[in-house]
C-alpha cells in the first residue's frame, strides 16, 4: 500500500475534486468512509450535494478560520493523504479502508487517537482500490497539528497494515532513490515524443559522463560537449566549482526559460561533492613503460568485478558499498562498448542497478580504485573483436548481481533487492544474445570425437559433483574447444578446470559448460605455468591502439561506437 501526501490552500477544491464524477471518470460512487467525529456530511449520501459539500468544508475549515482571526492559521492549512492498495490486492470493504483511515491520522500525528483536540479530517472513497484523507491542520487549541515526517511515518504503519491484512508487500526505500519524474514531466515527455522524461535521460547522460572521466575538469568539460544537454557551472565567491546544473535543449521553448536541474536532483550521488569524491577515487591511467607489458584493461575490469562478491561477503559494508558503486559505474559505460544487439539490454541494466549502488551506507571509494580506473580504460581500448573480453566480463557482472542482492536482502534494503534482481534478469538477457559470436569462433577449434574424449575424463576428474551437467550441456562442444585452446598455449587442461571452479561454484549457472568457457577463456590470458613450448598468443588476445573516450550519447541515444561500425 503506497501513501502520497501533498499540502494546500483550498479546502473547496479538493472536496470538489474528491466527489466530482463528470471531469474525472474513474471516480465511481464517492462517499465518506470515515471522519474526525463520525457525522460529517456527506455530498455522496445526500440529494443536495451542493448544499452538503458547502457545509462539509465549512466544517473542515471552522477551526482554520478562529485560527485565522488570531494570525495563527497556517497558509497551506490543506493535508491531503491518497492511500492506495497494490492491484493485486483484494478489494477493501468501507470498514476496512475506515480503520485504515484512523490509524494513518493518528501515525502521523493529524489526529492522535485518544485526542479531543486533533485535526478535522474525512476519507473518502471514489474507486474500489484507494481512498483520500482529506484534512485542515489546525487542532481543536488552534495551534498547528505536528505531522514532520508524516510520509515515513505513514509508510511505517502501511508496513504493519500490509502485514495484518495480508496484502501486497511494498518493497519500501531508505529516502535515498532518486526522485521520480513528475506526472507533469511525464505528460510532457508524452506530447514531445520522447520515451523518457527529460529529467532520467539527464540521470542517465550525467550518470554516463562520471563513468567515463577520470576528473571533475573532465567530467565538466565532457558534460558541456554533449548534444542537446545545456550545462551551467556554479561557482563560490573564491573561483572554486560549487556545483553545476543541467537542461534538456527539448525542454525549452520560445519565450521560455531551460528547467534546470541541480545533480543533487538528478540523484543523490549525483552531487557536484559526491562525484568529485568518486573521481578522486580512480587512479590515473598507468602509461606503457619500457619493457613492460601493460594489461588488457578488460581482463583488469574482469579481475576486479570477480573480487567483488568476496568483498561483500567481509564485514566492512563501507568498503561493500564502494565496491557496488564502482560497478554501477562499469556497468553504465559498457553500453558505450558493446556491439548493437545487446546495447539496450546493457543500458536496461545500468538503469536498473542505479538504484542498487546506494543506501543509507556511506560508501568510502578508495576500496574500489582497481574496477573503476579498469572501468575508464576499457573505453580508452577497444575489446578484442572475437567478443570473449565481453563475455567474460558478463560473466563476472552476473555473479556479482547475485552477490549483491544477497547482500541488500541480509540489510533488508528492500528497494536495492528489487533493482538488483532486475538488473539480473537483463543481464542475462545481453549474456544469452552476445554468446553468438564467441562461441562460433570457438566452435571452429572442435577436435574430432577421438580428440574430445580425454577432455571429457579432465572434466569429470575436474567436477565430478557437476560432471553429468555441464557433459549434458548443449555448449559443452564449446568448452572442449577452449580446453584444445588452452592445451595448445601450455596449459594444462585438468588443472585449469579446477582453477576455474575454485573461483566460481557452479550452482547457480544456468549453463555450466559456457560459464566454464568463458573462466576459461579468462585464465588462458594468462602466462602458462606448464614448461611446454607456448605458442604465440596475438591471435588470443591481439593488440589494436587505444582509441579517445566516446560521447556520453552513445550510451543514451544508442549510436554505434567505432568497434561496433568496424564489426
Amino acid at each position: 500500500m503506497i501513501a502520497k501526501i501533498s499540502s494546500g490552500k483550498d479546502t473547496a477544491g479538493l472536496i470538489r475534486y474528491l466527489f466530482d464524477t463528470k471531469k474525472t471518470k474513474d471516480h465511481t460512487d464517492p462517499h465518506l468512509v470515515a471522519s474526525w467525529d463520525g457525522f460529517a456530511p456527506d455530498p455522496g449520501r445526500t440529494d443536495d450535494f451542493t448544499t452538503t459539500k458547502r457545509l462539509l468544508v465549512a466544517d473542515l475549515d471552522l477551526r482554520v478560520k478562529q485560527a485565522r482571526r488570531l494570525g495563527r492559521a497556517p497558509e497551506r492549512h490543506v493535508w491531503h493523504c491518497s492511500l492506495r492498495a497494490a492491484t493485486t490486492d483484494r478489494h477493501l470493504s468501507d470498514e476496512d479502508w475506515a480503520q485504515i483511515a484512523r490509524r494513518v491520522v493518528a501515525a502521523t500525528g493529524i489526529a492522535p487517537q485518544d485526542d479531543p483536540d486533533g485535526c478535522r479530517w474525512v476519507a473518502v472513497r471514489h474507486a474500489p482500490d484507494h481512498i483520500h484523507i482529506a484534512a485542515t491542520k489546525v487542532r481543536g487549541d488552534l495551534s498547528t497539528a505536528r505531522h514532520w515526517n508524516d510520509y515515513l511515518t505513514a509508510d511505517r504503519e502501511l508496513a504493519a497494515i500490509e502485514k495484518e491484512y495480508g496484502l501486497f508487500q511494498v518493497a519500501r526505500g531508505d529516502r535515498t532513490a532518486a526522485k521520480r519524474p513528475t506526472r507533469a514531466e511525464q505528460e510532457k515527455a508524452h506530447r514531445q515524443g520522447q520515451d523518457k522524461p527529460a529529467r532520467e535521460r539527464l540521470r542517465t547522460i550525467v550518470r554516463t559522463a562520471v563513468a567515463a572521466t577520470t576528473s571533475t575538469d573532465e567530467f565538466i568539460r565532457l558534460l558541456s560537449h554533449t548534444d542537446g544537454v545545456l550545462v551551467e557551472v556554479v561557482y563560490f565567491p573564491s573561483g572554486n566549482v560549487r556545483g553545476y546544473k543541467v537542461a534538456s535543449e527539448d525542454t525549452t521553448a520560445a519565450g521560455r526559460q531551460p528547467i534546470w536541474f541541480s545533480g543533487s536532483e538528478l540523484a543523490p550521488d549525483l552531487s557536484f561533492p559526491k562525484i568529485r569524491a568518486r573521481l578522486e577515487a580512480t587512479d590515473p591511467q598507468p602509461t606503457n613503460l619500457p619493457g613492460k607489458r601493460r594489461l588488457n584493461p578488460w581482463y583488469q575490469a574482469t579481475a576486479a568485478a570477480e573480487r567483488i562478491p568476496y568483498h561483500l561477503t567481509g564485514h566492512d559494508d563501507r568498503a561493500s558499498q564502494a565496491h557496488l558503486a564502482a560497478f554501477g559505474e562499469a556497468l553504465d559505460a559498457l553500453p558505450l562498448l558493446a556491439p548493437a544487439p545487446v546495447r539496450v539490454q546493457l543500458r536496461e541494466a545500468a538503469s536498473a542497478f542505479e538504484r542498487a549502488t546506494r543506501s543509507r551506507i556511506q560508501a568510502e571509494h578508495h576500496h574500489a580504485r582497481a574496477l573503476r580506473s579498469a572501468a575508464r580504460a576499457m573505453l580508452r581500448e577497444p575489446a578484442p573483436m572475437d567478443g570473449t573480453a565481453l563475455m567474460m566480463f558478463l560473466d563476472a557482472a552476473i555473479l556479482v548481481t547475485v552477490a549483491a542482492t544477497r547482500w541488500h536482502q541480509l540489510r533488508h534494503h528492500d528497494q536495492q533487492v528489487t533493482a538488483a534482481q532486475q538488473t539480473l534478469l537483463h543481464l542475462q538477457a545481453a549474456y544469452d544474445e552476445a554468446t553468438g559470436t564467441p562461441l562460433t569462433a570457438l566452435i571452429q577449434h572442435r577436435q574430432p570425437q577421438r580428440a574430445v574424449n580425454p577432455y571429457m575424463r579432465h572434466i569429470r576428474r575436474a567436477v565430478p559433483e557437476h560432471a553429468e551437467q555441464v557433459l549434458s550441456d548443449p555448449a559443452v562442444d564449446t568448452l572442449t574447444a577452449a580446453l584444445a585452446v588452452a592445451e595448445a598455449l601450455g596449459h594444462e587442461p585438468e588443472r585449469l578446470l579446477k582453477q576455474v571452479v575454485d573461483q566460481r561454484a557452479l550452482d547457480d549457472a544456468r549453463s555450466p559448460a559456457r560459464t566454464l568457457t568463458w573462466r576459461t577463456q579468462r585464465l588462458i590470458s594468462r602466462p602458462a605455468h606448464s614448461d611446454r613450448a607456448v605458442q604465440d598468443r596475438s591471435t588470443v588476445q591481439p593488440g589494436k591502439p587505444p582509441r579517445p573516450s566516446p560521447s556520453v550519447h552513445e550510451a543514451s541515444a544508442g549510436s554505434r561506437p567505432p568497434q561496433a561500425r568496424r564489426r
